[in-house]
């Protein structure tokens, strides 16, 4: 949608040391992810991630990054004939973003081992976009299993920002009353594809007049753009909308990677319930890493819709 970084800006390093296309994988079992396969990771991570789409990027370079934003800016004053201009100071308030590890284990068939190192991550590339993008909009939408202090769904929470009753035009106007009435409006929501048939049934009524407000084609509401999060965590009939630009993201450092013969995986169950053992199933296992920044500017920037109580 907007505010996607450079990946040029990324720190990919350039790999001088050896070719990954002519390395096989088993002789590179640990080191930083290629250069040119690492940047198609982050833009698959970047390109399918909500929150990547709607927040802004923040460049960085460290693991924390201290950053001033306009928190309210300048006015303008009618001025009489001869009468000095008056002058307003802009608020700039300051932010400390620090970045958390984000990991992902993936295990596959020991034959990778012979692959070059450019065609194992190519083959891989997918999964591990998947996982590290449906992690982060997790935690960052939705606070599941989250590593920062904040979430939207946090944000909502201690603005007391939350609308309860089913999608309708009503419950819309209310969520809008709650950002406008602290000076904001918004410019995206956050649903899931289920809930797109309560959408078709808002409609804005004046008079004999009714205007339908979701677009199926454009994916609109209001004509305020809806991003879908792929998501169980999100529940039918939850709607979040606030702007975006108060919520900012960074990339710190490259992609990196290991590779296990012997481990046993833990969170991973094979058909008779034990953690599966990599020795013993002939497989490997990689292991990828990228760090990641996250935080929320203002928390009245955002709000929820959400079924009460008595909502079917």
């Amino acid at each position: 949608m907007k505010n996607k970084p450079e990946l040029l800006k990324l720190n990919i390093q350039h790999f001088s040391e050896f070719n990954p296309d002519n390395v096989l994988l088993q002789d590179a079992r640990s080191g930083k992810i290629p250069e040119e396969q690492g940047t198609l990771i982050l833009k698959e991570t970047i390109s399918n991630s909500v929150m990547m789409q709607l927040a802004k990027y923040e460049e960085m370079t460290k693991q924390k990054k201290t950053f001033n934003y306009l928190a309210e800016g300048v006015g303008a004053y009618w001025v009489g004939e001869g009468e000095i201009i008056k002058t307003s100071k802009p608020q700039w308030l300051t932010a400390e973003m620090e970045a958390k590890k984000l990991g992902v284990i993936v295990p596959v068939s020991r034959e990778f081992l012979q692959y070059s190192v450019t065609n194992f991550f190519s083959e891989v590339r997918p999964l591990i976009a998947e996982a590290f993008y449906k992690k982060f909009d997790e935690a960052t939408i939705l606070g599941v299993d989250n590593p920062f202090s904040q979430s939207v769904a946090k944000s909502v929470t201690d603005s007391n920002h939350v609308v309860e009753g089913e999608l309708s035009y009503e419950t819309l106007m209310d969520l809008y009353g709650l950002l406008n009435d602290a000076d904001h409006d918004p410019n995206a929501f956050i649903s899931r594809k289920n809930n797109n048939s309560a959408f078709r049934g808002i409609v804005e009524t004046s008079g004999n007049m009714s205007v339908p407000l979701y677009d199926r084609n454009a994916n609109t509401l209001d004509g305020i753009p809806i991003a879908n999060l792929k998501s169980s965590e999100l529940k039918k009939g939850e709607l979040f909308g606030g702007d975006f630009d108060f919520a900012r993201y960074g990339i710190p450092y490259n992609l990196n990677y290991a590779i296990s013969e012997e481990a046993q995986l833990s969170s991973i169950t094979g058909e008779d319930g034990n953690p599966v053992n990599l020795f013993e199933r002939e497989l490997i296992a990689i292991r990828a890493t990228m760090d990641v920044a996250f935080m929320v500017l203002k928390d009245d920037a955002f709000a929820k819709l959400e079924p009460g109580e008595d909502t079917p």
